[in-house]
Order: C-alpha cells, then sequence, then structure tokens
C-alpha cells in the first residue's frame, strides 16, 4: 500500500537506557497489527533487538527501523540505544523523524541520558512527547514523572492518558482525549480492547481533559479565543489544537502505560495517527548547493525527488544498507540520481522498508517517508542523493567528537591490513568512532564514545574474523619550539671524487607566537647564496623540523632567517644545501632553549550535582584549570575545563567509575602550551625509550 507525505508519521523512540524503549516498541507493534505475538528482550527473539551483540548483552546497541501500517497512516518508529555510547544512534534517529517519544521509567523519572537527549531535541526544536512506563510495577508514580520532568525541564507535560491506579493495582489506563478505558490485558500476549471508562474516574477524567483542552486552546489564536469565551472545545477543535501545538513544540503530550503489560500502546498509536505532525509540519532541511552557497528544503513532494542518507549498515546477509529519509519529490524504484559528494550517477534498483532485520519492497518512497536502499556500494553516511540539475547537498549529521582513545594492533603482525579493513567497516557503521593513523607516534588509534562500545566493535571483529587485537593507551602527540633567538651555522662539505658536494649557510631563529607554526626569510644580501638554492634550503629546514632535538616530535611556531653563507661554482647543489640547512637548524635550536609543549583539551563534563565535588578535585589532580560550572537542568551540572591531553587518556573510564556510569564529558583540541621539570623529562624518557625498542624491532 503506498502512502502520501500527509499521511507519514516518523517517530524517535529515545531515552535512558533500561527504561523499556524495545519491550515498549515491540508491544506497539503487536498492538498495530504487525507481528502475532510480542517477544521479550530475554528472549532474544524482539523485532528492534536482533544483532548477535543485542541479543547477547541484552541492550540496543544500534537503531532500528520499523512500522506500523493502517488504512489511513504509516507510523515509520526509530528505536535507539539509551546507552551514552551510543548517542550517536539517538542522534541520527533524531535527525530523520519529526517527533521524539521520550520513554521515562515511572519509578526512576527523570535520569541523565534523557537530560542529554533533551539538550539535542532542544537545540534541533523537535517536538516531542512522553511515554511514562512500568507502571505496574511497585513504586511507580506517574504524578510524581510528570512533576520530576516538570521541574527538570521547566516544562508542563499534559496527559492524554492517565492510569487506573499504579504499582501492583495497576488496572490499566484511561485515554482522556477519545474518553475510551483499556482495562490492561491479562497477560502481555493480548491486545488492549476499548471499554467505558469506569464511574469512578470520571472526576479525573474530567480534571484531565480540562487540561488537555487547555493545552490545545495553544495551538491557535482562535481556538484561544473561544476557549477563554466558552472554557471548552469540540473534539475535532481539541484534536486540531493538539496537532498545532505539538508541531510548534507548545505542548508535550505525556502517556501513561506499562510495555511489557502492553497497557497505553492503542491509545498511543491512536494519537500518533490523530495529531502527531506529518512531515508537512518539518521545518525547511539546511543544505547547500555545488558553489557551497546556503540553502533550506522543505518536505515537497513536487520537486525533483533528493533523500539525504543518514545511516549505513552493512548486514552479513543483506550486504550494504543505506538508510534514507526522502526529502523532496518521490523515490522508485529503477531510478537514475546522482551524488552530490562526487556527482556521479548511482541507479536505486528496488526499495524497501525494514520491519527489524526483515527487508520489505516497496514501489515508492514519497517525501517525509524513510526507507532503504540495498547494495549501492558507494553510497556513505551523510551523502545526499537528488534529481535536481544542479545537485544539493544536505546539512551532515552533528555528531559529537570521540573521547576515548586507544592504540591498537593485530596480535599477528600477518593480520594488521585485514585488521584495519574490518576497522574501517565499523566506522562506516558508526560516525562516532573513528579509525586513524598517526605518522608521528606510528600507531593506528581508534576513538569512540567510550569503553563499551569499543569493546563491542573489537568483540565482534574477533568473534567473525578470529582476529586478535590488542589495545594500549595511544602515545601523545607532543610539539617542539624554541623559547629565545639564536644563531648557528652549518658547512656541508664532502669530496668523494669528480664533484664533491659543498655548502654553508648561517640561520638566525626566533620563536614565533603560538599557533603560527613556520615562516621563512631570505636576508642574504650581494648573492653570497644564489636564490636557486633556497627551495633546497627550505627543504632541509621542514625536514629538520620533523624532529626537534629534545625528544624527536615536530617543531612549531619558529621563524628562521638565512642571514649569510657561501656556495661553490661547481660542488654546490640544491641537496648539499638542504643538507647544510638541515644541520644549521638543529644547531640553532639547540642554542634557542627549546622546550616541549603538549596539547591542551577543552573539556565540558556533565554530572549530577553529587559528584561536583569529586570530579572538579579530581579534574585539579589531572593539572586542570577550571574556567566555569553551569547548571544545565535535570540536576546536572556542566563544567568547562582546560586540561592537558596526557591527563585524559583513560579519562572515559575514570569518569564512569567516578560517578557510577552517569557522567559524562565533551572534549576538544585548543592549543599546545609548554611543559617543563620532571613531567617533560619523564616525555623525553618515554620517546628515547619508544626509539630504542623501534630500533630494535627493526
Amino acid at each position: 500500500m503506498s502512502y502520501t507525505t500527509e499521511q507519514i508519521r516518523n517517530i524517535a523512540i529515545i531515552g535512558h537506557g533500561s527504561t523499556g524503549k524495545t519491550t515498549l516498541l515491540e508491544h506497539i507493534l503487536f498492538q498495530g497489527g504487525m507481528i502475532s505475538r510480542p517477544e521479550t528482550v530475554d528472549s532474544g527473539k524482539t523485532v528492534s533487538d536482533y544483532s548477535e551483540d543485542e541479543i547477547a548483552r541484552k541492550i540496543s546497541v544500534r537503531s532500528s527501523l520499523t512500522h506500523v501500517n493502517t488504512d489511513d497512516c504509516k507510523i515509520n518508529f526509530i528505536d535507539a540505544p539509551g546507552a551514552g555510547d551510543f548517542v550517536g544512534e539517538a542522534i541520527l534517529a533524531i535527525r530523520s523523524t519529526e517527533t521524539a517519544l521520550l520513554v521515562i521509567d515511572g519509578k526512576s523519572g527523570v535520569q541523565i541520558e534523557t537530560v542529554k537527549l533533551w539538550r539535542i531535541l532542544e537545540r534541533q526544536k523537535r517536538p516531542r512527547m512522553i511515554f511514562v512506563t512500568r507502571l505496574d510495577e511497585d513504586r511507580a508514580n506517574f504524578s510524581n514523572t510528570l512533576a520530576d520532568i516538570k521541574e527538570k525541564f521547566r516544562v508542563t507535560p499534559v496527559a492524554v492518558t492517565i492510569p487506573m491506579e499504579e504499582g501492583t493495582s495497576f488496572r490499566g489506563i484511561i485515554d482522556v482525549l477519545n474518553n475510551k478505558a483499556y482495562m490492561r490485558p491479562s497477560s502481555h500476549d493480548q491486545k488492549e480492547v476499548a471499554s467505558e471508562v469506569p464511574a469512578e474516574y470520571s472526576e479525573s477524567v474530567e480534571s484531565a481533559r480540562a487540561l488537555l483542552s487547555e493545552a490545545a486552546a495553544e495551538g491557535n489564536d482562535e481556538l484561544m479565543e473561544k476557549y477563554l469565551i466558552e472554557g471548552e472545545l469540540t473534539q475535532e477543535e481539541t484534536l486540531l489544537g493538539l496537532k498545532e501545538a505539538l508541531a510548534e513544540g507548545k505542548i508535550i503530550p505525556a502517556f501513561a502505560g506499562s510495555g511489557f503489560a502492553n497497557s497505553g500502546t492503542a491509545a498511543l498509536i491512536d494519537f500518533i495517527m490523530q495529531s502527531a505532525p506529518s512531515p508537512f509540519a518539518r521545518a525547511p532541511e539546511k543544505a547547500k548547493d555545488q558553489d557551497g552557497n546556503d540553502l533550506e528544503m522543505s518536505i515537497d513532494p513536487s520537486k525533483p525527488a533528493s533523500a539525504f542518507v543518514f545511516k549505513t549498515q552493512i548486514d552479513q546477509f543483506s550486504g550494504r544498507l543505506s538508510y534514507i529519509k526522502a526529502i523532496t519529490g518521490t523515490i522508485l524504484s529503477d531510478m537514475d540520481m546522482v551524488v552530490s559528494r562526487d556527482l556521479h550517477k548511482e541507479r536505486i534498483g528496488k526499495l524497501f522498508t525494514m520491519q527489524g532485520k526483515k527487508l520489505e519492497e516497496i514501489s515508492s518512497l514519497p517525501a517525509g517517508d524513510i526507507g532503504v536502499l540495498a547494495k549501492i556500494s558507494s553510497l556513505k553516511t551523510n551523502d545526499t542523493i537528488s534529481q535536481f540539475d544542479k545537485p544539493i547537498s544536505y546539512a551532515p549529521l552533528q555528531l559529537p567528537s570521540p573521547v576515548h582513545m586507544l592504540a591498537i594492533s593485530a596480535v599477528n603482525k600477518k593480520e594488521e591490513d585485514k585488521l584495519n579493513e574490518l576497522l574501517n567497516r565499523a566506522a562506516e557503521e558508526d560516525l562516532t568512532f573513528r579509525v586513524s593513523y598517526n605518522p608521528e607516534t606510528k600507531e593506528t588509534v581508534i576513538a569512540g564514545m567510550g569503553e563499551q562500545q569499543i569493546n563491542m566493535i573489537l568483540d565482534k571483529i574477533k568473534s567473525q574474523s578470529k582476529i586478535a587485537a590488542e589495545t594500549r593507551i595511544p602515545r601523545v602527540a607532543y610539539r617542539e619550539t624554541i623559547t629565545k633567538k639564536a644563531t648557528a651555522e652549518y658547512t656541508h662539505k664532502k669530496q668523494t671524487g669528480g664533484h664533491g658536494q659543498y655548502a654553508r649557510v648561517v640561520f638566525e631563529i626566533e620563536p614565533l607566537e603560538r599557533g603560527k607554526d613556520y615562516e621563512f626569510e631570505n636576508r642574504i644580501f650581494g648573492g653570497a647564496v644564489s636564490k636557486g638554492f633556497m627551495p633546497g634550503i627550505e627543504k632541509g629546514i621542514h625536514q629538520a623540523m620533523e624532529a626537534g632535538v629534545l625528544a624527536g616530535y615536530p617543531v612549531v611556531d619558529t621563524k628562521t632567517a638565512i642571514i649569510d653563507g657561501k656556495e661553490h661554482p661547481v660542488d654546490s647543489s640544491e641537496m648539499a644545501f638542504k643538507l647544510a640547512a638541515r644541520g644549521a637548524f638543529r644547531e640553532a635550536m639547540k642554542q634557542a632553549s627549546p622546550v616541549l609543549l603538549e596539547p591542551i583539551m577543552n573539556l565540558s563534563v556533565f554530572v549530577e550535582d553529587k559528584y561536583l565535588g569529586d570530579v572538579m578535585s579530581d579534574l585539579s589532580g589531572r593539572r586542570g584549570k577550571i574556567s566555569g560550572q553551569n547548571p544545565i537542568g535535570g540536576g546536572i551540572v556542566q563544567i568547562d575545563a582546560q586540561v592537558p591531553q596526557a591527563e585524559l587518556l583513560r579519562y572515559a573510564i575514570d569518569l564512569r567509575s567516578m560517578t557510577s556510569g552517569t557522567g559524562s564529558f565533551e572534549v576538544e583540541f585548543s592549543h599546545y602550551a609548554p611543559i617543563s621539570g620532571k613531567i617533560a623529562e619523564d616525555v623525553i624518557k618515554a620517546a628515547q625509550a619508544f626509539k630504542t625498542q623501534e630500533a630494535e624491532e627493526e
């Protein structure tokens, strides 16, 4: 069955880890008639958690696409992991949908990952709904959870459904909007059935309905005027008001229920169909044309077809899968489209949607819908495909920088190339996991959002390829520079029969402002050294700067001026002057009070109030300079500091330990700063030991 853009609903299911998102989705699919019976996470058979690592660990690791089809509506769900290590999956889920459904545990209330996800939703101005689940468990409380949300996010959620009792007495929920009761099914594999609202709840329903009407009146000025005059709205007006208010982010609808008990899913599905925004309500997508000019592209079925690749999955059986969000036009099977990254053409072939791991072929994908392209090897995450005469590029995913780094190598050196190939494949699937080779430290470095993410990637590689890898803390890329002016000369002279080699140079070097890197000046007058030898001299300087005189690290922020020299009419050459320049630079550097520089990082740490003192004390012990602390809501404080990179190599693990797994941080390079004393001595000793080890291995 085909659907129009107006009939599409796209929902990201997000929340803190272990709040029951996968279980809730399983029962939504069951209630919506897409599966014959719901499975449990423990069974390893749920629709959205289907990979081997998810089944083994009983947690979601990657986002999965599912859908519920009705006669009037297609609802796409993207179920995202809740652990902070996999935040990239939540970000792509939010990017590709119009509405977020935040799942919150009715016992625990707002937790730290909920706060972090809320911040992302705020930045993207994404409409959101809340489902308070596990209300059938002891100590669960719907009202307290809504109060917690109000206190921490300074918003007032409006209840669309309310529970009939809570905890072990939980009987089901009432759909306030449609005045229906849904008694808790007798078992989790039975569907909800609507019934009349029990008389004892009529007062509660009336009170909740008044709040719902007031929230709906926020939708537009006409409804607000009518509500202020008459004090109520019709059912049609309420639905219209809620739809407009939700799309504009003016209200936060809240739902009560229990995923495992399949309670609350029927009313949620009805609300999504009736009031969740269609893709037409989506804010325009930011894009650029081929000249780099900024564009804004609204969801529009009438324009030429275009889509954004928001996820790549390399499946053992289905091959390469590219998840796309159609932005304009309608994408059809066997359609030719241009990949804007390099302007090459690709034929689409077959189109699919997905129900977890199951590919379902479809004939078309209208603007606003989400689908999958199979086996197009050239497509990558963040690519744009289009049929525009002048191809455009949609803005890439805004992903955080990795915070946990490890140097890696294969235990069996013969498997090094294969290991790198598998690591790069993992990086294609998850853009928060990165692989790079550092030529300075001669290490392959992997980086991710945390220890759990990296361990799961390495475990998967080992189980599938039998390649064992060893990891270690990576070496820090230090730099060397000078602190004062110095002058030195060097003569390169060699006689081997026939033409010899001769070049003499006199250099003056001086420090530059941090970040200026390198300058060269020719101050020779009178032609003591011909201009034709200057390129060779500069090459010699660059070679010398590749390895400084203290520990062999690259030299930065140094100005070199040639002030004198001498050449021979026969024996001088570019090579001779290159060697002389290299020697002169090193001699001058030794006299210019060289120092080591270490990378300093901008660090932002997010912790609960109760861990603030411990974390700040720890940062001071890491030579950190704290620049501020700022409460950001939800009981979370942001600490900003500048800390040497060498002190942060295990910070992802240490912060997790300090904060019982709740803290997180963001880090980016700031600048290089001098180090001296014992710290510098230790760095020099380590560099010398590394050189000795290298020589022995060779």
